[in-house]
């Protein structure tokens, strides 16, 4: 769904796309952008280089060499010119009466050339005197799934992502896409926006606040143009929706490396946590952090209390699995006497234990009715908010080699339990010795969408960030 009336709409959804400049001989933004036209929309070339037309027009790509002979106004341009190019485009955009671009164009004010910063003033002033939506410079533009457009050839066209990204670098927001994609989560929409000298990440989280394609929103950001724009459009977000903010430039050295990278000044990093806070956003530091919480927020059910139930394979497991989990700030509760009556009816106590944690894998010894029947007792129990899950490279893996199946039947056993129960479930399985190869099955948990981590700490930081969140709403 669009959001109708927004200054953004005609922009992330676009019909009729633009690339201004390409080159071959691997044509990047033509390529990338070639999904558009499988999905009905329509694809332009400008290009007045004589030596690349040829390429173009092999591609099955109109090329014009005047953007005055497109027949139709555009909905968003890629624009990757040289620099002292930028300003004769953008004249070129507004007279068409085109809805926006995003410039792959850098070398402006990031760079502290005086060349760079009168580039980027006169930018600025032409696109904010024609309302125009200029996206950059010195960024990789939208990425848009559902319509087709792409900063990169590698991130899937889906039609079912619910997760918004903004990010003010160009390299994190293609990680982010491709190792959300790779951990089974899809994008909505998508906006690197590096120096924003028009458009800010205000603008963007307003579009997706209101989007109702967007369940969850996230972004790495350096900096902000106006504080108290962001501060009000970001408390109203976290109302509606979670917000999971990565903040570049925490330390004194790295808010240094944001001004030579977008040329952006960070704030005090004591005035941002305070305005995090008042806001009610998910604060992350990196990556695994950004995509960790996001697993929660899109595939476990919302918790409701601190309370783990933690199952482990081993004794010394349920060791560290408890620790990792405390020291998050969570919970670790005695079993109800009813839960400790009907586990006992079974569990195996030599060389193992039905404390929380559980040391349970002399008990289940590969068998799936026993491990529902944990399943289902544990998550009965009224001390229990939640339960994490341990399996193990060390032994499991051996088995799951052996016979794939039993690897299936698992998984199957972990994603029936959490389709019926109304609490989280998180599973864990570090990689040890076996790295290969648990990545190769990493996919059978996405496709089920079973949360995975790769280590007790993860898990736990995850899911203390997702419960303070719930909590305060």
């Amino acid at each position: 769904m669009a959001v109708p009336g927004h200054r953004l709409d005609r922009m992330f959804n676009p019909k009729v796309v633009a690339v201004i400049g390409d080159k071959g001989p691997g044509y990047m933004w033509l390529r990338n952008n070639m999904p558009l036209k499988e999905k009905g929309g329509t694809l332009y070339s400008v290009q007045l280089d004589e030596k690349e037309i040829p390429g173009i027009e092999a591609l099955g790509v109109k090329n014009f060499t005047s953007m005055k002979e497109i027949p139709e106004e555009i909905d968003y341009a890629v624009v990757a010119v040289p620099r002292q190019v930028s300003p004769y485009v953008l004249k070129d955009l507004i007279e068409n009466g085109a809805h926006g671009a995003g410039f792959f164009t850098s070398g402006f004010a990031e760079t502290g050339e005086e060349l760079g910063v009168q580039l980027q003033q006169k930018l600025t002033e032409m696109a904010r005197e024609a309302g125009f939506n200029l996206v950059g410079p010195n960024c990789m533009g939208l990425y848009l799934p559902k319509a087709g457009v792409r900063f990169n050839d590698g991130a899937p066209v889906a039609d079912d992502g619910r997760i918004g990204f903004l990010s003010q670098s160009g390299t994190h927001g293609i990680m982010f896409t491709l190792v959300a994609n790779a951990l089974g989560m899809h994008l909505s929409r998508c906006a690197s926006f590096g120096n924003a000298i028009v458009l800010d990440v205000s603008d963007y989280l307003d579009y997706l606040m209101r989007d109702d394609e967007t369940d969850v929103a996230g972004m790495y950001v350096e900096g902000v143009k106006n504080g108290r724009k962001f501060f009000e459009t970001l408390r109203e977000a976290c109302k509606r929706k979670p917000v999971v903010v990565w903040k570049g430039g925490q330390t004194e050295a790295g808010a240094r490396a944001t001004m030579s990278h977008t040329g952006s000044l960070a704030a005090p990093q004591s005035v941002w946590d305070g305005m995090m806070r008042q806001c009610g956003a998910i604060t992350t530091n990196n990556l695994d952090e950004t995509t960790d919480v996001m697993q929660l927020l899109t595939k476990a059910k919302r918790p409701t209390g601190p309370r783990m139930a933690l199952l482990a394979q081993t004794g010394g497991q349920s060791v560290s699995i408890t620790d990792a989990f405390a020291k998050a700030g969570l919970q670790v509760p005695r079993f109800s006497d009813q839960t400790y009556a009907s586990l006992g009816e079974f569990f195996n106590v030599i060389g193992g234990s039905y404390q929380n944690p559980l040391d349970m894998a002399g008990t289940i010894q590969g068998k799936m009715e026993t491990l529902e029947r944990i399943l289902k007792i544990v998550d009965d129990d009224p001390n229990v908010d939640a339960m994490a899950i341990e399996l193990s490279a060390m032994f499991a893996a051996r088995q799951w080699k052996k016979d794939p199946a039993t690897l299936d039947a698992t998984l199957d056993a972990l994603k029936a339990h959490s389709a019926r129960s109304p609490k989280p479930l998180l599973v864990v399985l570090h990689p040890a010795h076996e790295a290969e190869y648990v990545g190769s099955i990493g996919p059978k948990f996405h496709e089920r969408q079973i949360p995975l981590f790769q280590s007790f700490e993860r898990a736990a930081a995850a899911m203390n960030r997702v419960l303070a969140y719930h909590a305060n709403r």
